[in-house]
């Protein structure tokens, strides 16, 4: 099993396919990488030799932001949005939809479980009929 930015790649796949489970490479990333490296697209990842999987290695090292320094970049764009209090930003701090999607039906997602509010039933005093 070939370990490429810390990721586990599934033997049985296409390389091409496998790259992509690497957070922040998609398949046309996958593509570039292989043909700057001059690794075939149709080796499966158990048959890839340690000089491809080191060139591999280094391609994605060099040139790609992936897995945990993307999420920190992310992290941090996310967070500049939310200080300098952009419409985007604030829709981030309410966990809320940030790309103009409707509100009022639908959202589950951002906005979780339904809190349904209904009316309160008293309890009645005692001593009274």
């Amino acid at each position: 099993m070939a370990r490429i930015a810390g990721v586990d790649l599934p033997n049985e796949k296409r390389i091409e396919a496998a790259l992509t489970y690497i957070f922040g490479i998609g398949f046309s990333s996958s593509r570039r990488i292989l043909s700057a490296t001059g690794v075939s697209p149709d080796t499966r990842v158990k048959n890839l030799t340690e000089e491809e999987t080191a060139r591999l290695r280094s391609e994605i090292e060099n040139k790609y932001r992936v897995e945990g320094s993307l999420h920190t970049e992310i992290g941090m764009n996310i967070k500049r949005l939310m200080d300098i209090g952009a419409y985007r930003g604030i829709r981030h701090r309410r966990g809320l939809p940030v790309h103009g999607q409707r509100t009022h039906t639908n959202a589950r997602t951002r906005k979780g479980p339904k809190k349904t509010s209904g009316t309160v039933k008293k309890k009645p005093r005692p001593g009274k009929k």
